[in-house]
């Protein structure tokens, strides 16, 4: 169990600290607008009305895709969720991206330690992510089987953390 607990710290070490641009002033919300990688998010966010609940005071853990991220969904997806008649589909996308907690790097490898090699988190949305360690990157794998690998951790934010991720994860 030390060795799994020892990886797993140093699979977070080797990962590109996004501490740097964020604040722990600032929200999750203007952390996430401070950064030029989440842009999408930013835009999906105001589209579906939950800036004013992000800004809350939480604590809030945020799975915030980049914006390379969203691009890899299908043609036309992102253009149909942004319309004003989709706006519960985009706000069940993007709560199912957030956790109630504080949970730091620190926090999700511990509970991937205590679960013998996953952890499931349940989202604002309902649904649950299933957090494991493949190879030298922690993984979330969505309700579909799809996965989006942490790419930054940390960003400490007033209410909350965000965890930067290179896929969108889809709940059923």
């Amino acid at each position: 169990m030390k060795t799994i607990k020892m990886f797993a710290v140093a699979v977070f070490a080797t990962l590109i600290s996004a501490t740097s641009y964020g604040q722990k002033t600032k929200t999750v919300v203007e952390n996430a607008v401070a950064s030029k990688d989440h842009t999408t998010l930013v835009a999906a966010l105001k589209a579906a009305n939950l800036v004013t609940t992000l800004s809350g005071t939480g604590p809030f853990t945020v799975f915030a895709p980049t914006n390379k991220a969203f691009d890899k969904l299908p043609n036309g997806t992102l253009e149909m969720l942004l319309k004003p008649e989709n706006n519960e589909k985009l706000s069940s996308i993007l709560t199912y991206h957030v956790v109630v907690g504080k949970l730091d790097s620190k926090a999700i490898i511990s509970a991937i330690t205590k679960g013998k090699g996953s952890t499931t988190l349940v989202t604002v949305q309902g649904g649950k992510l299933v957090g494991t360690i493949v190879g030298k990157d922690v993984i979330l794998t969505d309700e579909k089987g799809n996965k989006a690998k942490v790419t930054a951790v940390d960003v400490l934010s007033s209410n909350g953390v965000i965890h930067v991720i290179d896929s969108v994860v889809m709940p059923k």
